[in-house]
């Protein structure tokens, strides 16, 4: 029983000597802990002269927010990055982080800002944690959707759209530019990889669209050389997995080709 009335909850009382890491969190925050937007908007001025924000947020903001919620090493998520505010203050801060933007300012302010940061900017809070510059970041951009909401390929998805979203997400990196179409994605971890989707043998049919048979593996095979042959044994693999609607090879065919099928859309991973 706690309290008076016996229906309190105990509390833990920590004194700010206690305090070994990060800071304590106060009910207010002041100007001159926090910043303002003016000298947000000077920040962002100084880096962007072109920028449009109205109400950026300062460094000294956000760095106090990543202060009492993280650590070093710990991944920052910002859904909303406007400016790239959050981003430029993890990186300085040693964070991870990934920042979400549908704007066009994703490549007109975040990314320029980011290399900014990169190159060793001196606004905001680089002075009080003596960055220097250092480190990179990767920017990707958001696809078209591969499943409708009966979680079946998307009518509209292209053969391009789809064997981009199958290699990244088999090896976790963007498929290499392909100069003509071609059920040949590429290679990764001494493993190849090939998708039969949307005729792209030339047609539909069983033969020579997006069924796996003798006929169509052969073309697979040829691709494969040639971009084996054009770019000096980069395309050598010991592993072949293929996508398709079908395969009518034989289990033991399958096993003694090293190919491993898999059929879509049921085996493609939405991650």
């Amino acid at each position: 029983m706690v309290g008076p009335k016996g229906n309190s909850v105990p509390a833990l009382k920590k004194f700010l000597t206690e305090v070994k890491q990060g800071a304590t969190a106060l009910t207010i925050w002041t100007y001159q802990e926090a910043g303002h937007n003016q000298d947000a908007k000077k920040e962002v001025k100084t880096l962007l002269p072109d920028d449009t924000f109205s109400t950026p947020k300062p460094e000294n903001l956000i760095q106090r927010i990543i202060t009492l919620a993280t650590n070093p090493s710990d991944l920052v998520l910002d859904s909303f990055l406007g400016s790239g505010t959050t981003a430029a203050v993890a990186h300085k801060m040693g964070r991870r982080y990934i920042g979400v933007e549908m704007g066009e300012q994703a490549k007109t302010h975040c990314v320029v800002r980011l290399k900014k940061v990169i190159d060793g900017e001196q606004g905001g809070i680089s002075k009080a944690f003596d960055w220097k510059g250092g480190g990179g970041f990767h920017f990707f951009t958001l696809g078209e959707a591969v499943f409708d909401n009966e979680k079946r390929i998307k009518n509209t998805i292209t053969y391009e759209n789809l064997a981009a979203h199958i290699f990244f997400t088999e090896v976790k990196k963007p498929m290499p530019k392909q100069e003509k179409k071609s059920a040949f994605l590429g290679t990764h971890d001494n493993k190849a990889y090939a998708l039969l989707y949307n005729g792209i043998m030339g047609d539909k049919s069983i033969d020579s669209g997006n069924v796996l048979t003798y006929k169509t593996l052969n073309h697979i095979m040829n691709d494969i050389d040639a971009a084996t042959k054009k770019n000096k044994g980069e395309f050598e693999y010991s592993q072949l997995i293929i996508y398709g609607e079908a395969t009518r090879l034989s289990k033991v065919s399958l096993e003694s080709k090293n190919i491993i099928f898999k059929q879509t859309p049921y085996e493609i991973k939405v991650w």
